[in-house]
């Protein structure tokens, strides 16, 4: 089962802020979910957790946009909040009071509700950026590595076009063209159909 949100806020980062609505993931089933990326209002992602066990609060990296309500929603559900180290340094600029739980590391495994889904370190968009791997349901969630379009944005502090390109064509196209990816901003998509709008570039 997968739930789906969309909030809205501002992007801030190297002094320029940008108004962005945000699509938060809710992956479970009737009694336990994984929430990804908490962002902007908590109320909202509450009400969709329905009272449900939250098994962790996972950022798929560390931009405010993405993180600004983690802390909130961990508080209320009793839940842990998991990122990767490599954006710690984001994280720290948003919740300077507030650690995270625990942290992602490439193949790990976060299970909720009978779904299972497997870490894929994928740096480029930022250092720690990760992507969720469901292979049961061939589905990604993809944060903002990749899009409906193309690649995430990298013209930004701690971000890298070669990188998350090499991250896109080396872990990601390696999954199967049907795997449908939910995106951390806009509309889902395919692997296959972000392949045939990448390689053209590569």
């Amino acid at each position: 089962m997968i739930d789906h949100v969309v909030t809205s806020g501002t992007f801030t980062l190297d002094g320029q802020s940008f108004d962005v609505d945000n699509n938060i993931w809710l992956v479970g089933d009737d009694t336990e979910v994984l929430v990804i990326d908490a962002a902007h209002q908590a109320a909202p992602i509450l009400d969709a957790v329905r009272g449900r066990k939250v098994v962790a609060v996972v950022a798929t990296h560390g931009h405010n946009d993405h993180i600004n309500v983690a802390a909130e929603v961990a508080d209320a559900a009793g839940a842990p909040i998991l990122i990767h180290p490599d954006d710690l340094m984001l994280w720290e600029v948003v919740n300077p009071d507030r650690q995270p739980d625990g942290l992602l590391h490439d193949g790990d495994e976060l299970a909720a509700g009978g779904a299972t889904l497997t870490v894929l370190h994928t740096p480029g968009h930022s250092p720690g950026g990760c992507c969720l791997y469901d292979p049961a349901a061939g589905v990604l969630f993809s944060g903002d590595t990749l899009f409906n379009g193309g690649p995430g944005a990298t013209g930004r502090s701690y971000s890298d076009r070669p990188t998350i390109i090499r991250s896109i064509t080396e872990k990601l196209f390696a999954l199967p063209d049907a795997t449908v990816v939910h995106t951390g901003h806009g509309d889902s998509t395919t692997i296959g159909a972000e392949r045939a709008n990448l390689e053209p570039q590569a």
